[in-house]
């Protein structure tokens, strides 16, 4: 991998790892897209521990409050009840599914789900999902000539069953063109939370996971030898810096705006791309152009 090619990708990651299009696919797409070979998942891990620690600085009083609660809570049965030692519990809870199934179907996540056919179909199907979810939220907030305006979730309203349900929801990012931040926050706005509440616990529950997934691959790595480290860390860095821009805006966004312009973006994306690999434009597994 050149320093070029590690700019382009951190670029990518830390522009798309908060929004819902998927930085998986995208990082998938922009290899293919530019001739230069698929940069795989470890890669994609590696680079999203930069992301990550965008989250921790930006949610840093947030997650300050949570450890702090939580960890009093191991001893303190009062602090159970504690907003702050719940969200903590929550979040472990929330972080199981993911961590079953990202052990579980590691050869598949490196192998079959990198398949470009599988990346278009996730972003023309998880799209159409997430619009559906924003359409239903904006129905309840606004209400109409015959209806009341339907009073939404917070996150004091989180429970085990719904930590699960967010859970279960991030897993499916597992499959590149899923999207993390897409699959829980649409989760969220289905089970009747607002928008920031939903995508607060999405970027809160991503840390587990993006965290141990990277330090994952990184122990690999290291035994196996098989990453460039100059641009690997470069493209991390990269990503950290956009990666908190994108997030700070991001959070403006959603409390006044639709999710539909991204809805938009990723069916027609997913539709480009079904039409480029079923004319032979692009190999659906080998992250280059076909011949």
């Amino acid at each position: 991998m050149s320093w070029f090619e590690s700019l382009i990708l951190g670029l990518v990651q830390g522009l798309t790892e908060f929004l819902p299009v998927s930085s998986s696919a995208h990082l998938r797409l922009t290899a293919a897209f530019s001739g230069w070979h698929d940069p795989g998942a470890a890669f994609t891990a590696i680079t999203q521990i930069g992301t990550e620690a965008a989250v921790l600085i930006y949610f840093r009083k947030d997650i300050v409050s949570i450890i702090s609660a939580w960890s009093r809570s191991l001893t303190n049965k009062e602090m159970r009840r504690d907003p702050n030692a719940r969200m903590g519990w929550l979040v472990i809870v929330g972080s199981i599914p993911i961590g079953v199934l990202g052990l579980t179907l590691k050869d598949q996540i490196e192998g079959p789900f990198r398949d470009l056919r599988v990346t278009a179909t996730m972003l023309v199907v998880v799209g159409i999902v997430i619009g559906v979810a924003d359409r239903l939220a904006a129905r309840d907030e606004s209400g109409g000539r015959h209806r009341v305006a339907k009073p939404r979730k917070e996150l004091t309203d989180l429970g085990v069953k719904d930590g699960l349900i967010y859970g279960l929801c991030q897993a499916a990012a597992l499959i590149p063109g899923v999207s993390r931040s897409g699959a829980t926050i649409s989760g969220g706005l289905f089970m009747g939370y607002r928008r920031e509440a939903a995508a607060r616990y999405s970027f809160l529950l991503a840390i587990p996971a993006v965290l141990s997934s990277g330090l994952f691959e990184l122990k690999d790595a290291l035994e196996n030898d098989h990453v460039a480290w100059g641009p690997t860390i470069f493209a991390t860095v990269i990503a950290f810096a956009v990666g908190f821009a994108v997030i700070a805006w991001f959070m403006k966004y959603i409390s006044t705006k639709s999710f539909m312009p991204f809805v938009y973006y990723r069916v027609a994306l997913g539709i480009v791309l079904i039409v480029l690999v079923s004319m032979g434009v692009l190999s659906p597994d080998a992250g280059e152009a076909a011949h």
